[in-house]
């Protein structure tokens, strides 16, 4: 199949013209004129993951965060992101991108449905719609718990739903939650939204000192799920497309792990 068809499919699962204006996506290495036969996902395009791709002998690498955000003036190989473009370059390998077009789509719903959260509302709407189901596109999803539970149970239903090793929580473990919302990535700016929908909890990443004392004094409580622990979905969901849409292809997921390590 041709790549330039790839796209296309991917286009209409989740429009790139939905990104954000700072953000870059669709394809930034490679051409659109060649077949592709093996495609590897991931969500960072690091060196492990090009390495992977060289193995399983990929004709396209699609992660969830862009190698590239800024304009390069320069692409030297002792740079990293220079290394990175030059071995997809030498081993043939396209590169393509979705971020924030997923973002909205996707990737917040999906997550909320993991949780298993009911009567799912989008808490930042972008205005774009999804024309089948009526829903609002944005960033951040809320929903009701199917029961009330502490703050404590609740971190062990979002460990175990994520398949999280560990969570950083703030607020009173003993804080009842019957609302939550999840914004997937950093979504600290987004709190004062979740406060807003209602939610009891926010289940996000990347939060920091400030953000969390702050919520805890709103009286509303945070976990702290991890960039990368949240975000791994976009993998399973974007195989899962490919198998459903594109059978021909050979699709393989990225092994990959949280970028630090959690000593006790």
């Amino acid at each position: 199949m041709r790549l330039d068809e790839v796209l296309k499919m991917l286009d209409g699962f989740a429009p790139f013209k939905y990104a954000e204006s700072w953000d870059n996506v669709g394809l930034i290495v490679g051409t659109q004129d060649r077949d592709i036969k093996t495609v590897l996902v991931a969500v960072d395009a690091t060196d492990e993951v090009i390495q992977q791709g060289v193995k399983y002998q990929a004709d396209l690498i699609l992660t969830h965060h862009p190698l590239v955000f800024k304009p390069l003036k320069k692409v030297l190989y002792e740079d990293f992101i220079g290394k990175r473009i030059i071995s997809l370059i030498k081993n043939d390998i396209s590169y393509a991108a979705m971020h924030t077009n997923f973002d909205q789509t996707h990737m917040a719903i999906e997550a909320a449905k993991k949780l298993g959260l009911r009567e799912t509302v989008t808490i930042a709407g972008t205005g774009n719609m999804d024309v089948l189901s009526g829903r609002e596109y944005g960033f951040g999803a809320a929903g009701f718990l199917n029961s009330q539970m502490s703050l404590e149970q609740f971190a062990s239903l979002v460990k175990e739903a994520f398949s999280l090793s560990d969570a950083r929580v703030f607020g009173r473990l003993d804080k009842m939650i019957s609302k939550a919302a999840v914004i997937p990535g950093s979504g600290g700016s987004l709190l004062g939204t979740a406060i807003e929908a209602g939610a009891d909890i926010v289940i996000t990443g990347d939060i920091s000192h400030h953000e969390g004392i702050d919520a805890i004094e709103q009286g509303f409580a945070v976990i702290d799920a991890g960039h990368f622990g949240i975000e791994k979905l976009f993998k399973d969901i974007m195989i899962s497309y490919f198998k459903d849409n594109l059978p021909g292809l050979k699709v393989y997921a990225a092994e990959e792990a949280e970028p630090y390590i959690a000593l006790s």
